[in-house]
């Protein structure tokens, strides 16, 4: 039975067989984020809308939307999410996450570009924090994130 498999997966073309591969596996969402700093080191934080209230702060995050990098979706989500512009660093972090999530985190800088200006149906809060001065209420996942960045 196990040789006429083979046999048989073996004579499928592309198509067809990324096809059932993709069929007979979990599909994951991937969640980026960013630790953004700016050029004194603090971190850009933001009071997100429809997190659990008493830990609403966290970095910028967001799913990656198909096509893109992850790099990509760093800057559309902190643009989205704040109007600002960054540049993207090295990965922090890439993990499986919560059921089936992947979450995948990288360093990026504020270069300046821009102007702060909240997407207030996410977003009800911002502010750059020293890393060693972060609010309460931040995701613990996120904190260690900040640490794990530090340059």
């Amino acid at each position: 039975m196990k040789r006429l498999l083979a046999r048989l997966w073996r004579s499928l073309r592309g198509p067809v067989k990324w096809r059932l591969l993709y069929l007979s596996q979990d599909k994951f969402m991937v969640g980026v984020t960013g630790v953004v700093r700016d050029p004194d080191g603090n971190v850009l934080l933001l009071r997100h809308r429809f997190w659990a209230e008493d830990r609403q702060w966290g970095l910028p995050t967001g799913g990656a939307q198909r096509g893109e990098t992850f790099e990509q979706t760093v800057v559309r989500e902190v643009r989205e999410e704040t109007g600002l512009e960054v540049r993207v660093g090295e990965m922090v972090q890439l993990r499986s996450g919560f059921q089936l999530r992947v979450e995948v985190a990288y360093a990026a800088g504020y270069t300046g570009g821009g102007t702060m200006r909240l997407n207030p149906m996410e977003i009800l809060e911002a502010r750059w924090c020293a890393p060693d001065d972060l609010p309460k209420g931040l995701l613990e996942s996120h904190r260690r994130l900040i640490e794990a960045s530090h340059p």
